[in-house]
């Protein structure tokens, strides 16, 4: 008799998440073969707890860090954020973990769609991310004495914002984004009029997301290769107010060197754009 080769939702999306989890450099076993020395991050399958057994347990450097709970394709998962939160405060006291009281990373999954939260957060919540972030970059967060929403929650108080050479325009536009920040609100605009300065404007907020709340990473996009080039003319000339220095004598600053057209959604209003190389790794 041939076995059915039919897989119900919850194998597939399980399915989706292993590859997901190997492709982001996770280790994936099963409980009954689960060796802690076979790499940095391992991902362990039907990992039983105190209370019930998590789909997926992950470790790093042989330590508990987070867990991830797999639904089929179409679930809300915006109500399954409990449940992860339960199993993450049911580690069994034989597995170590990498911190003390319940574990910060918690995802919730169903191969088609992520969502995060970091239970550290001044304020955690789940969001959805892109994938699952690698072992080696949950090991530098947890290595951390505090979270990047942390550190922007107490930005606008701990580090007030120097006004020397800046607009009053200039000055409520970091403030207030800063604001919007330190309230868990990421969604900012920032509306100034023609030659207000802008640009200047973002290498000033940019500095400061860099310094004072230890920001790795910031896309600096534009829609035509003229402003890309003018932008970098500007961040190389931008002066820090705390240390007279320029930026290119404290941060590492990479100038587009070419630009790659990528087709754009109908929604967001075009057919096309250019996306430029990130500035200042930060």
């Amino acid at each position: 008799m041939t076995a059915s080769p039919y897989i119900n939702p919850e194998q597939s999306a399980r399915q989706q998440i292993d590859e997901q989890l190997a492709a982001c450099g996770w280790l994936v076993q099963d409980y009954r073969q689960f060796n802690p020395l076979a790499g940095q991050g391992i991902a362990v399958r039907e990992a039983p707890l105190k209370s019930g057994t998590c789909d997926y347990l992950l470790l790093v450097d042989r330590k508990a860090v987070g867990v991830v709970e797999a639904k089929k394709q179409g679930t809300l998962l915006s109500g399954v954020a409990e449940q992860s939160s339960h199993y993450a405060k049911n580690l069994p006291d034989f597995m170590p973990a990498a911190i003390p009281g319940a574990l910060p990373f918690r995802y919730e999954a169903t191969g088609v769609e992520t969502q995060f939260m970091d239970a550290r957060d001044p304020s955690p919540r789940s969001r959805r991310v892109f994938s699952f972030h690698r072992p080696e970059t949950l090991a530098a967060w947890i290595a951390e004495p505090e979270t990047l929403r942390a550190r922007l929650a107490a930005l606008p108080t701990a580090h007030p914002l120097p006004k020397q050479g800046l607009r009053d325009c200039q000055v409520e536009g970091i403030t207030n984004l800063e604001a919007s920040l330190a309230a868990d609100k990421p969604r900012a605009l920032i509306q100034m009029a023609t030659g207000a300065g802008k640009t200047y404007t973002a290498c000033s907020f940019t500095y400061r997301l860099i310094k004072h709340a230890g920001a790795k990473r910031v896309l600096f996009l534009v829609d035509r290769a003229n402003l890309g080039k003018q932008a970098t003319g500007e961040f190389h000339q931008f002066v820090a107010p705390d240390t007279g220095r320029k930026s290119t004598e404290v941060y590492a600053l990479d100038s587009p060197r070419s630009h790659q057209r990528v087709p754009v959604p109908p929604q967001a209003g075009g057919d096309v754009a250019y996306v430029l190389p990130e500035y200042g790794r930060i």
